[in-house]
């Protein structure tokens, strides 16, 4: 979802014309939207294996059109027929470029992911060793200073040992109560020694012992279950090849993005940046689904369309009015796709970014309002939420929805633009962004700010 420029320099020139003859409201709306190709189905992606069989398949169909055409300039000649479709028009190998261009890039992201994984589980053996290693200096300081005073030591033995320490523990109480009722004399006063096995000593570590014993073996029956569900089942089918990483072979570069209400398409993902008055100041296409990852780029876009429309304005003496002294972007707005930490931090224009949904934020607002900028130690995501509680806050937010979403709405069902009418993600950014400039120009003349000698 990278920006783009709008329009050429005279295009620019009209549409910075046609701003200037208005004020333009200080707020910016930056809206996403995922946009489908007119050539591109989802039932082109191919998985791995599948790109490789498509590229023989393509292979043993060039070799035949090849041995055709030799066959076909046997026959009539070298130089062909007239009336023959021209070679840049038949492109008999961008099918195979095509696949190749997907197989390299799958097999790029596949191994980028295996060496992600890999960094992973490397990380989490690490994690273990060292917790491992942490255990066994607790065992070995704790077997130490049993061997120093020789028997129980205060603290809870660590549970690796406790049942060894346990048992050693209840065999002294024993060894010790039987001491004392084998050297009992009944001829001398003084009640006789307890039982062993009714010893509160004895009773109390045996009572600890039957607890450690149970838990041991808790433990062990529910590592053995853990160990069993996550073994590989030889029996099991094989995993459906739907979920297998797949690229496009008619556009590889376009991805399958999900929809808002479920549903998938194939295509990319569109942003655009509108300004108070209506107008798109900056465009943006995309393969990647998340539009968190499209804000730094898409504002900067937005940053240099706000500029290049202040710098051509007419001399601002003619305007009147709290804007006319205000430039570039005063506040943008964004929905809660765009909700991010770095997003939050950005250097640039003052932001609002909702933090939840549309109805919670306006819920928030409503039944727990707060006044005054947020507390010094909250962290960013806080301090957005608390702003947006605030009336200012709340009441600069409402406008998102008509700005942000007006022109998605405009182009798809009045202008009849729901599909993008060529492959690659340059030639969707390029019209896209002509999308924009037309909508513009519309704006322009349709409220009566360029007319035609404008230009």
């Amino acid at each position: 979802m990278s920006a783009a420029v709008l329009a050429p320099s005279s295009a620019e020139a009209c549409i910075a014309k046609s701003a200037a003859g208005k004020h333009i409201r200080p707020d910016r709306a930056l809206g996403g939207l995922k946009w489908r190709f007119r050539a591109v189905a989802k039932a082109a992606n191919r998985s791995a294996d599948g790109l490789r069989k498509a590229a023989a398949d393509q292979a043993a169909r060039d070799t035949a059109h090849a041995a055709r055409d030799a066959a076909e300039d046997a026959r009539f000649g070298p130089d062909g027929r007239a009336d023959e479709v021209p070679t840049e028009l038949t492109e008999p190998g961008a099918r195979a470029v095509r696949i190749r261009t997907a197989l390299a890039e799958l097999e790029a992201d596949t191994a980028a992911a295996r060496a992600e994984a890999e960094a992973v589980g490397a990380r989490k053996s690490r994690r273990a060793q060292k917790k491992t290693a942490r255990r066994d200096e607790l065992i070995a300081e704790h077997r130490r200073r049993r061997e120093e005073s020789g028997g129980p030591v205060k603290g809870k033995p660590p549970a690796e040992i406790r049942v060894e320490v346990l048992t050693r523990n209840l065999a002294q109480a024993r060894a010790g109560q039987q001491a004392k009722i084998d050297a009992y004399d009944p001829r001398r006063k003084g009640r006789a020694p307890t039982p062993v096995e009714e010893y509160a000593m004895v009773k109390r570590v045996r009572l600890a012992w039957e607890r450690a014993v149970a838990e041991t073996a808790a433990t062990h029956q529910e590592s053995a279950s853990a160990a069993v569900a996550t073994a590989p089942d030889s029996t099991e089918k094989p995993a459906r090849r739907g979920g297998e990483p797949k690229r496009n072979i008619t556009d590889p570069a376009s991805r399958i993005m999900p929809l808002r209400g479920g549903g998938w398409l194939q295509g990319y993902n569109c942003q655009a940046v509108t300004s108070g008055d209506g107008l798109i100041i900056a465009t943006g296409v995309g393969n990647n689904p998340n539009d968190a990852t499209a804000f730094a780029t898409t504002l900067d876009a937005a940053v240099a369309g706000a500029a290049l429309i202040d710098a051509r304005r007419p001399d601002r003496s003619e305007h009147v009015g709290p804007q006319a002294d205000r430039n570039g972007i005063g506040v943008v707005l964004a929905d809660t796709g765009y909700l991010d930490h770095d997003n939050l931090t950005l250097t640039g224009p003052d932001r609002l970014i909702a933090v939840g949904k549309s109805r919670a934020v306006h819920k928030a607002a409503a039944e727990e309002p707060v006044q005054g900028p947020p507390p010094p130690e909250v962290t960013p995501v806080e301090a957005m939420a608390h702003r947006l509680r605030t009336p200012e806050g709340h009441a600069l937010y409402k406008q998102r929805s008509h700005l942000a979403e007006t022109p998605f709405g405009h182009a798809k069902h009045n202008l009849g633009f729901r599909r993008f009418t060529s492959r690659g993600i340059h030639r969707a950014t390029a019209e896209f962004a002509f999308h924009a400039l037309v909508h513009n120009l519309f704006k322009a003349i349709g409220t009566g700010h360029l007319a035609p000698t404008v230009c």
